[in-house]
């Protein structure tokens, strides 16, 4: 299977060796391959234990790339991934420091292969410091940073499921850490460790949030700021429907339409949008207002208004809202419902051109590709430092 014959978008002609890992390094190199990168994912021989309870096919973030399967205790492997190397752009590894290095592949390994490699290392807290060898997960690297705290109702912070360590401040942050190399290796010719750790990357989600409390804007404390539905005209509202519409009227126009549209204009209680000794009340009256009709009819109700109001759909609904329906922004495939790449670009688009293969599905056509002799590939097989399956 040629992937150059059926991949598109702005990163085609480069290529990514991923060694398999959990979240966040599936899920840049699912980046990367959705936009024309040809990622071939190098997979133990069997399933990790420590995977989520997930088929390996099933996985949104195994699309659009091979999978290999190589036992990487084997020298032979070892060895097969090094000649990869040579014709490789990227590698993207996951593991706590230290670990490529013992198997062999570190990056004075990979890069003596081939001194232009961008070698790409997404960790919860980094290479270094006194936390680099402590096992971890999202939450434990949001903890850290202050975003935790200021997350969920004010009883206590609430986990936003794993988006802000794994995902945004893991996966993204190597993805652009990734292409800012590569771009640098073009002209260079000289390749580079790229140190993504979600601890710092869910620092740099703060900024704007850091930038506020500096100025004594943003209080410690949950359920008492502007965006953390501690103000009544940001905040989410059940209906009477067991549903909920959740309004962002910040600036005062969005304001004033929201309060017209509810009657509330000429009521003193809301003429103070920001008044946080206010808010409280007003969320008690906010809170009775919208229980006393349905989802729909809220809808409805400021259809014609700017107030920044939304319905707040479920993971069912989500992908035939009529705004994504129109854009596309799920893709509907025989697999299920998945998000569709992006960003989008005029002239090169990402595509999801490939499902995620089932481990070890490609271990010879893509080896073979990246132009591994055939006997080689069957020693390999034959003596179980790969799998086919």
């Amino acid at each position: 299977m040629d992937y150059e014959t059926f991949a598109s978008g702005p990163l085609k002609g480069v290529r990514i060796i991923e060694i398999a890992s959990l979240a966040p390094g599936p899920f840049c190199a699912m980046m990367l391959a959705d936009m024309g990168a040809e990622v071939i994912r190098i997979d133990r021989t069997q399933e990790n234990d420590e995977s989520p309870p997930l088929d390996y096919d099933k996985n949104i973030l195994n699309r659009n790339r091979r999978s290999i399967a190589l036992d990487l205790k084997h020298p032979a492997a070892v060895d097969v991934i090094l000649d990869l190397c040579q014709q490789a752009d990227g590698l993207i590894e996951g593991f706590r420091p230290g670990v490529m290095e013992r198997l062999g592949l570190g990056p004075a390994q990979c890069l003596a292969a081939n001194e232009a490699l961008v070698y790409g290392r997404i960790t919860g807290w980094g290479q270094d410091g006194p936390l680099a060898q402590t096992a971890g997960h999202d939450i434990n690297y949001i903890a850290l940073t202050g975003a935790l705290h200021a997350t969920g109702p004010a009883e206590r912070p609430f986990p936003p499921l794993n988006l802000v360590g794994d995902f945004a401040g893991g996966g993204m942050l190597l993805a652009f850490g990734l292409v800012c190399a590569l771009f640098e290796a073009n002209h260079s010719g000289k390749g580079q460790v790229v140190d993504a750790a979600m601890i710092d990357g869910t620092a740099m989600n703060m900024a704007l949030t850091y930038s506020l409390f500096n100025v004594g804007l943003w209080r410690d404390q949950r359920e008492a700021n502007l965006v953390d539905g501690g103000a009544p005209f940001y905040r989410v509202y059940k209906t009477n429907d067991d549903k909920f519409i959740c309004v962002g009227a910040i600036e005062p126009k969005f304001y004033s339409n929201f309060i017209g549209v509810l009657g509330l204009t000429d009521d003193p209680l809301f003429a103070s949008q920001h008044n946080p000794a206010k808010w409280p009340k007003m969320i008690e009256r906010l809170d009775a207002i919208f229980a006393a009709k349905t989802r729909a009819d809220w809808v409805r109700a400021f259809d014609d208004a700017e107030a920044c109001i939304m319905p707040v759909h479920t993971l069912a609904e989500a992908p035939d809202a009529p705004h994504n329906a129109h854009r596309g922004t799920f893709a509907h495939t025989k697999f299920g419902v998945q998000p569709s790449p992006a960003p989008r670009f005029s002239r090169t688009p990402g595509a999801i051109h490939h499902e995620p293969s089932i481990l070890g599905a490609d271990t010879r056509s893509a080896l073979s590709d990246w132009g591994v002799p055939d006997e080689k590939i069957e020693r390999l097989i034959e003596t179980g430092a790969a799998v086919q399956s």
